[in-house]
């Protein structure tokens, strides 16, 4: 609770308000008052009328704190958290890629314009927010109206549309005392007049790193980037009312692994970070992204939309696993994947019924390319056991297998793995509100999902070093000695395959219901229940060389929302209240022969619960000031693994991995005379565990709080500002791996100056 308390000290003075939520819609047309619009559930509805839980950072905070990437929104949002490096995030404490380590379907999606972004491109694809228009966060399961992949929510960025009536220009640049440089412009405006506009953007980042390499010199996070997009709006005056956009993204990143490790046994660690490993640690990814979009209205209140996308991911990751001056293992794995959409829908705005009609397509094919030289454990046991079983006594077998572990205490294996996959859906949504009377309103909605997926792989893994000589024990020992020598030959070899495939079909309906009363214009509560999804498949057991087929899990999830305004509408304060039962669910199992003998398994069952409250307030034209706060209970209820099953790892009663219990975050935005403005920010995160089971007490990093600060110049046609990031240098760790002295390391303090133009 200190912690807690230093917290709320340090944005005291903005403590009843919030970030401001959705798409702002100010000017002329609504009397120059700001109207809230919610855009990510296909819908648009404002904010007060959507009891979803939604945080949307709008282009003009993105401006005001100087955000660079998605990961800065993550840290900046209720019950949203940044995981392992920059791999993911988890919404209400559930990982995008799911909580029981199991599973090849994420649990919540990234889009841009539309477009699923891969979890494999997260951490450099095509999420910086240069042109943003805003970015929008789904709290809680929208397997509804999203579907794939969207049990614990999403988070949806749009970019900025073209003009089609008039040019506009802007350009940035940011420098930090980090050697962090970023050059940003974007150009747009009319080709014809009224009818088809463009814009044209483009970024480029240049970061030299701060992990100084001790063994090969340089710096393991260095990185450089480049982000274009280019998009086309038409609205042809030969037929009202249509409106076609067209975009396409590019992204090439070359830089440190989606993580990166800093050496902890050295002297002050946090501020001389360092690294010492013999291999490179790189992330190279090559992103394009196509989108078109269609609207065109029908009829009175009713229109027609088509949103199709494709994009293509090329990912190289490598990365030196022991991370010593020592050649001893090293990651180097390649994706590509392409993924294609298509969406139709239809949506109805009526004085009593308002919704939606919509058809899913999706099909993501690609696959994985692992080369890996890896140490396994040399398997006393089983050695022990092939003793046993050729007539040796127990306490013989334990002696031969100690000494010849002695010997060779790792097994080095080159393992190379092409793992093949397709996935393919299909699905019919409706989401709908009736009003029965009034103040009251009908909620309900439902997704018919038919799922079809084939999952390969082809293994080949070979022995890469010295076997023990066989007359280490002596002469009358080498034959057994060779005996074992062959055991772990053959132990290497059964983790080979040929190629082989599994394909799986699932079939999912998920309701959802609820209702809303209205008990002023200023004051609306509602509460909804829905079912979310998650898809089975198959996962490759390494050691056994085959596949194994898994469910799908389910979850039941309970909403209470409220949304308010106060005050002339210059205070809004909104809440969601929640309740999430969860089953069925994938974990990692191990079963004996070795480290690699590992499948995922239906085998857990959860429960969590909690609350995102959040206000905004304009205190007058100058100012106006945002918080928020989150709070998450995560438990896993049930552990039950198959039969067979040896491993000791035990998930009962245990959190979620990266499942904070608390977030806060609150700031002030402060205009002063002349054209002076300023903005202060700040971000508390409890502990969390970064590992799962009984033990994962080992496996915990502390609360942090992170305060970020603005001022600058604004003369309208340009700016000049200095911002301040980890304003007080708070020193914390996203992950530690204490045996090795090795962590992950939050962000440093960071100063830098920016400025831009705007015509």
């Amino acid at each position: 609770m200190a912690r807690i308390s230093l917290f709320l000290s340090s944005v005291a003075f903005s403590a009843i308000a919030v970030p401001v939520h959705a798409q702002q819609v100010a000017g002329a047309a609504n009397g120059g008052s700001d109207e809230i619009i919610v855009t990510g559930e296909k819908s648009s509805r404002t904010l007060q009328d959507t009891p979803t839980s939604v945080a949307v950072t709008t282009a003009d905070r993105i401006q005001r704190e100087a955000l660079i990437s998605i990961q800065d929104v993550y840290n900046r949002t209720a019950n949203l958290s940044e995981t392992y490096g920059a791999t993911g995030f988890t919404i209400r404490g559930i990982s995008n890629t799911g909580v029981g380590a199991g599973g090849q379907a994420d649990a919540a999606s990234v889009y841009v314009d539309g477009a699923p972004i891969p979890k494999w491109a997260l951490y450099g694809g095509p999420t910086d927010l240069w042109d943003v228009q805003q970015v929008e966060v789904l709290r809680g399961p929208q397997s509804t109206i999203q579907g794939l992949n969207a049990l614990a929510g999403g988070v949806v960025i749009t970019t900025r549309d073209p003009s089609v009536a008039a040019w506009s220009g802007d350009a940035r640049v940011l420098w930090t005392d980090q050697n962090d440089r970023t050059f940003s412009a974007a150009l747009g405006g009319p080709i014809v007049q009224d009818e088809l506009g463009i814009r044209l953007s483009a970024e480029r980042r240049a970061d030299r790193g701060i992990i100084t390499n001790l063994t090969r010199g340089g710096h393991d996070d260095a990185m450089q980037s480049l982000n274009l997009r280019g998009k086309l709006k038409w609205t042809p005056r030969a037929m009202p009312g249509l409106e076609a956009v067209a975009s396409y993204n590019r992204v090439r990143r070359d830089g440190g692994y989606l993580y990166e490790y800093s050496r902890t046994d050295q002297p002050d660690f946090y501020n001389m970070r360092v690294a010492t490993g013999d291999q490179p640690s790189r992330g190279n990814i090559a992103s394009d992204i196509a989108v078109l979009e269609l609207r065109y209205p029908l009829a009175r209140g009713l229109k027609l939309s088509s949103v199709s996308s494709w994009n293509r991911s090329r990912v190289r990751s490598r990365i030196d696993t022991d991370g010593t001056a020592q050649d001893i293992q090293a990651v180097d794995n390649r994706y590509l994947y392409r993924t294609l959409t298509q969406e139709l829908r239809l949506n109805y705005e009526g004085e009593r019924l308002s919704g939606l009609l919509g058809a899913w397509y999706y099909r993501r094919s690609g696959q994985l390319d692992q080369n890996s030289r890896v140490n396994i454990e040399t398997p006393t046991a089983t050695i022990s056991g092939l003793l046993r079983a050729n007539g040796a006594t127990a306490a013989q077998a334990q002696a031969i297998s100690t000494a010849y572990a002695g010997q060779l205490p790792v097994i080095p294996v080159i393992y190379y793995a092409a793992q093949p996959e397709q996935v393919e859906t299909m699905a019919l949504f409706g989401d709908a509100r009736f009003k029965l009377a009034d103040r009251l309103t009908l909620i309900g909605g439902f997704r018919l999902d038919h799922e079809r997926n084939r999952y390969t792989a082809q293994t080949v893994a070979t022995f890469n070093g010295a076997l023990p000589d066989v007359n280490f024990l002596g002469a009358p020992y080498a034959s057994i000695v060779g005996l074992i020598n062959q055991g772990v030959l053959g132990l290497v070899a059964n983790a080979s395959s040929p190629l082989a495939s599994n394909g799986r079909t699932f079939n999912a309906f998920l309701p959802k219901m609820g209702v809303s009363m209205e008990w002023t214009p200023d004051l609306t509560t509602a509460f909804t229940v829905q079912r979310a999804y998650r898809s089975g498949g198959s996962s490759q057991n390494p050691a056994r060389a085959r596949l194994v087929a898994y469910d799908p899990e389910y979850s039941w999830n309970y909403e209470g929302s409220l949304r308010s305004k106060w005050f002339d509408g210059k205070l809004t304060v909104n809440a969601n209240i929640f309740y999430m039962k969860w089953r069925e669910q994938q974990v990692t199992a191990y079963f004996g022969l070795n480290t690699y003998d590992y499948n995922t398994v239906n085998a857990a069952g959860s429960h969590l619960y909690g609350f995102e409250v959040e206000a905004n307030a304009r205190l007058d034209r100058a100012v106006d000031m945002y918080a928020s706060v989150g709070h998450v209970r995560t438990k896993f209820d049930r552990f039950q693994l198959p039969s067979g099953a040896t491993s000791t790892l035990d998930l009962s009663d245990t959190q979620f991995p990266y499942a904070p219990r608390w977030t806060l975050a609150g700031g002030a935005n402060v205009r002063f005379g002349g054209g002076f403005t300023g903005n202060v920010n700040a971000n508390y995160r409890t502990s969390v565990f970064t590992g799962v089971g009984q033990q994962q007490a080992q496996f915990k990093v502390s609360a942090r709080t992170v305060v970020n600060g603005r001022l600058g110049y604004d003369a309208g046609a340009w700016q000049l500002f200095a911002f301040a990031r980890n304003l007080f240098n708070e020193k914390y760790k996203q992950y530690e791996y204490a045996q090795v002295h090795l962590a992950i390391l939050g962000e440093p303090q960071t100063f830098g100056v920016g400025a831009g133009l705007h015509w």
